[in-house]
């Protein structure tokens, strides 16, 4: 089989298409075959050297979250799938024995890690881990959601928020923003968001946002946001200045959810502002396997269609990688099979 595997860790430029054997399932595993797998920055920071998870030695890396086609063959004891199935893959990894196993959400596990291995022909996966697609959700729309609509999913969750509430998403035109504002949007929920490009915010007005700031200096939406209302909550995909910032646009007692870094792993916070203004900060890691299913849901209700900004085929891997570096999308880059 084909894969789009990492053979160095230098960028979009460290993509290579290698043959590897194609893979048997062991006891509770299915084998899928690969129609589409959405790409994320998780992935991007793994190609670019700029992760834990993976170093030179684990090289060829075959990454890729987000996988959805159909079940080729199954192995021993599992029940929930059959060959034929459409599926998608859930990418959680759990333990399945710690307290927040037990307890929930799974995504406080303790040994909480991602399935990789998606940007491939073939997939080896867990079958439990695997949901049925109905059959109005075709696989490309499937994949776009189990990283970036399940993280903003859970993170609209943790915020707390509903019709009456204003949430702040800063930088809303990658994945997880735009996620955030077509969901706040099903719920009901007023939006102001930003972007580099006007032409982004015409896109995601389309896509149900209310109000529309253009640029990225923190110290310049600061004001911007304070022109337009307070909100009750932040969904912060950025890290870095971005934190500073929605600390000091939220209400009194908001909150403010954080799931990303790219813009920094490391934010300053003006203390007494935080405990004085009765705010909170949530940290939130992607979200649950019935986060996943309920949005499977509302995509097969034609209430949610997920926004994917272009497909390529597995051949042009580092070429999608490259688009995600450019920061010129908007939506989910799907690698197709």
């Amino acid at each position: 089989m084909r894969t789009a595997a990492f053979t160095e860790l230098t960028g979009p430029d460290g993509v290579t298409i290698i043959e590897r054997p194609s893979p048997e399932p062991g006891p509770g595993e299915a084998v899928v075959d690969v129609e589409a797998c959405a790409i994320n920055r998780h992935d991007l920071w793994i190609l670019e050297g700029d992760s834990a998870m993976v170093d030179a030695d684990d090289l060829p890396f075959v990454s890729g979250l987000d996988v959805a086609g159909v079940v080729r063959v199954v192995g021993d004891d599992v029940t929930a799938v059959e060959p034929g199935d459409r599926v998608l893959l859930c990418p959680n990894e759990t333990c399945g024995s710690c307290r927040f196993c037990r307890d929930g959400p799974e995504n406080l596990c303790e040994s909480f890690s991602l399935y990789h291995g998606g940007l491939a022909e073939t997939a080896r996966v867990r079958a439990d881990r695997l949901l049925t697609l109905p059959p109005s959700v075709d696989t490309t729309s499937a994949a776009a959601l189990p990283t970036a609509y399940m993280t903003a999913y859970h993170m609209l969750q943790r915020a707390n928020v509903g019709p009456t509430d204003t949430v702040f998403v800063p930088g809303a035109t990658g994945g997880v923003g735009v996620a955030c504002i077509q969901l706040a949007d099903i719920l009901g929920v007023r939006t102001i968001g930003t972007s580099s490009r006007a032409a982004k915010l015409d896109r995601l007005a389309e896509l149900g946002l209310d109000h529309a700031i253009q640029g990225t200096d923190p110290d310049e939406l600061r004001d911007a946001v304070r022109d337009i209302g307070t909100p009750d909550a932040v969904l912060n995909h950025l890290g870095g200045r971005y934190t500073e910032l929605g600390l000091d646009v939220l209400r009194r007692g908001g909150r403010m959810v954080i799931c990303g870094r790219t813009a920094g792993s490391r934010s300053e916070i003006d203390v007494p502002d935080l405990f004085l203004g009765h705010k909170r900060i949530i940290g939130s890691t992607m979200g649950t396997q019935t986060d996943l299913e309920t949005l499977v849901e509302l995509v097969a209700s034609g209430a949610l269609r997920p926004e994917i900004d272009e497909l390529y085929p597995l051949e042009e891997t580092g070429a999608a990688f490259a688009a995600m570096q450019d920061r010129e999308s908007v939506g989910k880059l799907v690698v197709t099979t």
